[in-house]
This record gives C-alpha cells, sequence and structure tokens, in this order.
C-alpha cells in the first residue's frame, strides 16, 4: 500500500518545481513510510511513498519499463499479477522483477487502457506513455484506493492519493463548495466526483482519465470515462449457487493472502468476517492472526469473535477500547481531510492500530452488506415498494403524506409505534423513499439549521439527485437491486470503504477486503433477490456458505454495527458540545443559524429527542473548520451570523 501524487503541465517543457513534488509526497509519509521515489521530465513529476508489501526489494517505485518509455506510480495491489505475467510473457514480454506493479506497465503496453479490464485488485495510478505523450490515472472498480485531483490555477494538474497532499501546493484554494456542505449534512461523507472544495475532484471508482500532453495547459480537463458498472439487471439462479459463491470466496480470499509480510485479520463476531476468517484460516498455512476491538457501553462482539477464533485456530487478539468522541470529532479532518461522518471510523482507527502492532495486512468482511443484501434498510425498502404497487400514487401523495404529517415523531416509543418515518416514504416515489432511509440529516431539518445565505447559495441543491439518477438504471422490477445498486455508488465508496482506508493508512496497514472482489460482486449483486433477502433475514446465500464455517450461535446472532453509544457522551458534556457549535469557528462561517444549533444541542441534552448523528456530524464539521481554515469569500452571497 502507498501514496502517489504528481503533477502534469500540457504544453509545457518545463520540469514541474521538484519541491511542490516532494512537499506533496511529504505529506503521504503515513501511507508509505517504508521510502520514497520521484520521476521528473519535462512536463511531468510523479512523487511515491512506498508501504512494501510485495517483492521487498524490488517493487520501488516509480517504475519504468526497460528502455525507460513508460512509467507508473501505483498505490494498491493486483491480485491476479502472477496470472498476468504469465499471459505477457507468453505474448514475448520480459519481467525485470516479481513486483505486481511492473505487470501493469507491460499490460498497458499490450493492450493499452483495455488493460483496467483485466487486472483484478485494489488500485489507483498514475501511468505516463512518453511515446504517446499520454497520462492515464485510473481508479478500481469499486474505489478501495482514493485518487484526487485539480486544475491548478497556474496551469497544468495535479492528483494525489488524499485530499492533504494536493492542499500543499501554493497556488491551489481551499474554497469551499456549499452543495458539497450540503451533501455532507444529508449523507455524513461528500460524494465522488466532488470533495468539499470546489477546485478539487475525486476520481470515481471504475473510472479513468486519459490526458494529453499537447493538450493546451489552459484547456479544461477532459471528463473521467468508466470502464467498470455494476450489474443493472437480476440473472436466472444459477446451479448450485451456493457451491458457486464458495468457490469464488475461496479463490478471492486465496488472492488476498499474497504477502511478504505479516497478514492477518478483523474478527467482528458476525458473518462476513467470520466467513473471511474461516477460508484464511482453512488457506494459510500457519495459523492466521485476527482482531477484535470491544468498547463499554456498546454492543460486544468479543464472544461471538473468541469462538469463531477458538474454531478455526487463530492467534486471537482482543483488546477493549475507549473514545473521547467531541475530541475525536476535532480530528477527523486531519485523517479524512474533509469532513466524514461516520463516527465508526474512531473505533476503526482503534482497532486497525492494535492490528499493526502485529500484522502490515489485514483482511476485512467489509462489502457483505452491499453485496448480498445485508442492511435492514433493504428489507424496509422492498416491503416498501410491494405497498407503493398497491396504493395509487395520487392515494400515497395525498392520504398517504397527510396521515404521515400527522403522525406523532414518538422518538422514545417502541419501534412498532414509531411509524412516521416509515409513512413518509411509502408517500414518496422509490428513490425518493429509499433516500430518506439513508440520509442522516433530513430535509426539512437539515435545512433548519442553515443560515440564510447558505440556503440562498444551494439554488436548488437536491442530495437526492443521484439516487434517483442511480436506481433508474436498473432494472424497475427488482428494487432491491436497485437499492444495492445506489449504495455500491455512494455509500459503499463515499463512507465504508473511504472509512477504511484513510484509518488504515493512518497507522500504515494495509486492508483487503475480499467480498469486494469484483467477480464476487458481479456474482452478488446479480443473484435472484429470494438468494439474498428471504423472511426478512439477508446475506441468505451467504449464510448458506458460512453454515459450514461458523458456529451456529454466530450465524443466528442479529446483526450488529461496530460502533460505540456516543449519545450519553453529548448528553452528559452538553456545555462542551454547545461550546464548540455556537463558538467561533461555525459562527464566523456564516454557513448555520446559532439558535438552531443550540436548540439541537438542549433537545438532545434533555433527552426530548435523540440528535447524536447531527450532532457528531455538526462537531466534526466545527472541527474541519476550525482546523483546516477552508477559504469562504465568495461562497455565500452574504456572510451572516444568525441567531446570535
Amino acid at each position: 500500500m502507498c501514496g502517489i501524487v504528481g503533477l502534469f503541465s500540457p504544453g509545457s517543457r518545463a520540469v514541474p518545481a521538484g519541491a511542490d513534488l516532494r512537499r506533496m509526497a511529504d505529506a503521504l509519509r503515513h501511507r508509505g513510510p517504508d521510502g520514497a521515489g520521484y520521476h521528473e521530465e519535462p512536463g511531468l513529476g510523479l512523487g511515491h511513498r512506498r508501504l512494501a508489501i510485495v517483492d521487498l526489494s524490488g517493487g520501488a517505485q516509480p517504475m519504468t519499463t526497460a528502455d525507460g518509455a513508460v512509467v507508473i506510480s501505483f498505490n494498491g495491489e493486483i491480485y491476479n499479477h502472477l496470472a498476468l505475467r504469465r499471459e505477457l510473457e507468453a505474448a514475448g514480454h520480459r519481467f525485470r522483477t516479481h513486483s505486481d506493479t511492473e505487470a501493469i506497465l507491460h499490460a498497458w503496453t499490450q493492450w493499452g487502457v483495455g488493460c483496467l479490464d483485466r487486472l483484478a485488485g485494489m488500485f489507483a495510478f498514475a501511468l505516463w506513455d512518453r511515446a504517446q505523450g499520454t497520462l492515464l490515472l485510473a481508479r478500481d472498480q469499486l474505489g478501495e484506493k482514493p485518487l484526487y485531483y485539480l486544475q491548478r490555477p497556474s496551469g497544468g494538474m495535479a492528483f494525489a492519493s488524499e485530499l492533504g497532499a494536493l492542499l500543499t501546493l501554493p497556488d491551489v484554494r481551499r474554497r469551499l463548495d456549499p452543495s458539497a456542505v450540503e451533501d455532507f449534512l444529508a449523507l455524513g461523507y461528500v460524494p465522488d466526483p466532488h470533495s468539499i472544495y470546489r477546485d478539487i475532484l475525486k476520481l470515481p471508482p471504475g473510472h479513468f482519465l486519459l490526458l494529453n500532453i499537447d493538450a493546451p495547459s489552459s484547456a479544461p480537463l477532459p471528463a473521467p470515462r468508466a470502464y467498470w458498472r455494476a450489474p443493472t439487471s437480476v440473472r436466472a439462479a444459477p446451479e448450485e449457487a451456493a457451491a458457486s459463491l464458495g468457490e469464488r470466496l475461496r479463490g478471492s480470499v486465496r488472492d488476498r493472502l499474497m504477502s511478504d509480510v505479516p497478514l492477518g485479520a478483523f474478527l467482528s463476531g458476525g458473518v462476513d468476517s467470520g466467513t473471511i476468517v474461516a477460508l484464511a484460516a482453512e488457506i494459510s498455512s500457519t495459523p492466521l492472526a485476527t482482531f477484535t476491538m470491544g468498547f463499554p457501553g456498546a454492543s460486544d462482539e468479543r464472544p461471538r469473535a473468541a469462538q469463531i477464533a477458538e474454531a478455526h485456530g487463530t492467534q486471537h487478539h482482543a483488546e477493549t477500547g475507549s473514545a473521547d468522541y467531541i475530541e475525536a470529532a476535532r480530528r477527523q479532518a486531519a485523517i479524512f481531510g474533509e469532513p466524514f461522518g461516520d463516527h465508526s471510523a474512531v473505533p476503526t482507527l482503534a482497532v486497525c492500530a492494535m492490528a499493526r502492532r502485529h500484522v502490515t495486512v489485514a483482511l476485512s468482511g467489509d462489502g457483505g452488506d452491499e453485496v448480498f443484501a445485508g442492511y435492514r434498510r433493504y428489507r424496509f425498502h422492498t416491503l416498501a415498494e410491494a405497498v407503493r404497487k398497491l396504493l395509487p400514487a395520487s392515494l400515497r401523495r395525498s392520504a398517504v403524506a397527510g396521515l404521515a404529517r400527522a403522525y406523532p415523531t414518538l422518538a422514545g416509543a417502541p419501534r412498532w409505534l414509531r411509524a412516521k418515518s416509515t409513512l413518509t416514504e411509502l408517500s414518496l416515489d422509490s428513490a425518493m423513499g429509499y433516500y430518506r432511509t439513508v440520509c442522516k440529516l433530513q430535509d426539512e431539518r437539515r435545512r433548519g439549521l442553515l443560515s440564510p445565505s447558505m440556503r440562498s447559495a444551494l439554488s436548488g441543491h437536491d442530495p437526492s439527485e443521484r439516487f434517483a439518477t442511480l436506481m433508474a438504471e436498473c432494472d424497475p422490477d427488482e428494487p432491491l437491486l436497485q437499492a444495492q445498486y445506489a449504495d455500491i455508488h455512494t455509500y459503499l465508496p463515499g463512507d465504508i470503504l473511504t472509512k477504511v482506508d484513510r484509518t488504515s493508512m493512518a497507522v500504515s496497514l494495509e486492508v483487503r477486503p475480499p467480498l469486494l472482489d469484483p467477480g464476487v460482486v458481479d456474482f452478488g449483486l446479480g443473484l435472484p433477490a429470494g438468494l439474498k433477502l428471504r423472511g426478512g433475514i439477508g446475506k441468505q446465500l451467504l449464510r448458506e456458505v458460512a453454515g459450514s464455517l461458523l458456529p451456529p450461535a454466530v450465524l443466528s446472532a442479529p446483526k450488529q454495527g461496530f460502533a460505540d453509544r456516543i449519545g450519553d457522551q453529548f448528553r452528559s458534556r452538553a456545555p462542551e458540545v454547545r461550546a464548540r457549535l455556537g463558538g467561533e469557528a461555525m459562527m464566523d462561517s456564516g454557513l448555520f443559524d446559532r439558535a438552531q444549533l443550540i436548540r439541537l444541542v438542549d433537545e438532545h441534552a434533555e433527552g426530548r429527542a435523540d440528535h447524536s448523528q447531527a450532532l457528531w456530524q455538526l462537531l466534526v464539521f466545527e472541527g474541519f473548520l476550525a482546523s483546516e481554515t477552508p477559504d469562504l469569500d465568495g461562497i455565500l452571497p452574504e456572510r451572516d451570523v444568525v441567531g446570535a
């Protein structure tokens, strides 16, 4: 695992400033503590920070072909590089190292952009072909590895694995994007292709950029082009589906055990990580190291994890953690470079740090919920869609919507009495209804927290539109697939994989999720709904595979999220929360209504409502404003402090 940076100046014969390149790379030292390398020539500079995993002596980067005509700076792992090597050697290519990086170089010279379809792994890379005068930037299919880029005001463009590296450039403005601020408040992350900064973009998963050295330096950057998309329709049920999935998973796990350094696995005690650990322990020739972290007051997964570890003879490490979420909110910007609202990032960072004391690589169970329909919201969405088909749209928009408005919130009542959200979702169409189930701060409450100037600056921006667009790409008769497809292109890369990459890289740990092998994803999403969700229980086929691998108590246990309960901290320390949300950073920004922020804190402190998620996101945003000092000039029609 590594960090990459680069400067590209079309139309220029000057060598990019080496000091800029080194400053960018130094900002990624945590991603690659084992060494740094640079390549500089007219119009191009590439930098690399290395975390050595495979071919420790021969994999230094940037790496060139034997004739020096093609150069690459690469972050990730290509799991099928040995198979690619055999195919390329048969075609006449000669390799000088055992590194997976070199396989990409030869694949490019053999197949051009078509090489991306052949790469199985997680990756973000920059590849320069001097003879063609082209720079290829590419990102893996699911978005496991990040890549940010921008067009520089002084000409040319820059790219890097993390936002922080780009912000070291002296000509880069930190102008906030109001739409990205609202997206963060709505979803808890800023979805690609945008970042919190107006001038910096994310290369979307499964996309590439192809740039030409002869283009005018001031010409707009081309739009990214897709080379992969998740399935949009369901296939017929495969014969021996469980056996087929089992073989795919074994192959994926076997591929991800490739390492020349110590390797282990996270073990949460659930079906996803438990299945991965069971398969890895079965394949591995030595006892597998496993890691579990428990937190007081949260659902403790350690007992079930211990059962799995004992059943498969792993070298198990379990610890008890604790977290100060009010202070942790201040540190999120340093880790993520922009506001990030999933508070499970705090315990995830803790378990990554624990694992890093023992190993350099860890397998994870990430992706199982998205690929095999494990989230409870999928069950609700399919039920709601069935009801929608029974009720005329006019009736839903009038009678059901009216009932939803009249129904009390009943936040503290038993779940079966809290029907306001369900009625509201039923009154909406399918995409908008699903958006409400993933939205962290619903539209009416979110807009109420914003200042009048901020509401004006949003100019009708609607975070739900991307969900409508994505779900419309799928078979309209497959509501479960529509929801999964939306998550694969939004929540998975924007939240889950961002969380895993930044927290693991913060401690120089590489994490590999076998359930996100593109072949497994294609197989899982294409399954008929009944093989994924049945009787209100998700991951049906995955559970069938896991049946012979895991203790029965694990298979029957309810799903648990990996997060502490944060509401009690915000309640007992309400004066601190109030001081931060009503303090200088938030008020000077002009983005928020102070009276509404304080009201939110007070309602939570007095037990009148549970605003845990909203308060966490607002504290994270306050920490971002305080530490990153973004440029707010010209963002709002007029800067105002409301409700003071």
